[in-house]
């Protein structure tokens, strides 16, 4: 199953993801196709029209472009989920407010789909973290 991961960078849910079995859906995967990709031939002029019609299907007009900008790629993975996993207050998902708006409308997005959902908190110590092993994979053993 495709299980689609936030923060979608994470290594840690990307590991555990393919190491029960399931195909991750993540940001690396996404970004590695378009900086090899042979449509991009200026960087760092790094967007497509391509790029801008598909951050339209997720967001209004009226929605930053840098938030549409990055649905264009979000999106198409969230399009493809047939699972997810959220792990919330990741001391890495800092950034501007156009990341906060963006993972805001990622998860509201993930949530329309009604697909099966796994929602964590960020462990902070080693029990933490082992009892978020326990979950994830029964989550993912869930789903087979």
């Amino acid at each position: 199953m495709k299980v689609f991961i936030v923060p979608p960078n994470s290594l840690i849910l990307f590991d555990l993801v393919e190491r029960f079995g399931h195909k991750p859906l993540s940001i690396m995967g996404a970004l590695s196709e378009k900086v090899t990709s042979k449509e991009i031939e200026s960087p760092p002029l790094n967007v497509t029209v391509d790029d801008v019609k598909k951050g339209l299907k997720y967001a209004g007009i009226e929605v930053p472009s840098g938030i549409r900008g990055r649905l264009a790629i979000y999106g198409p993975l969230i399009d493809e989920a047939e699972a997810a996993i959220f792990m919330e207050d990741a001391p890495y998902m800092f950034g501007c407010v156009g990341c906060a708006r963006t993972n805001e409308m990622v998860k509201l997005l993930v949530r329309k789909r009604k697909i099966p959902l796994l929602e964590l908190d960020y462990p902070a110590n080693d029990e933490e973290a082992k009892a978020v092993v326990q979950k994830v994979k029964a989550f993912l053993e869930g789903l087979k």
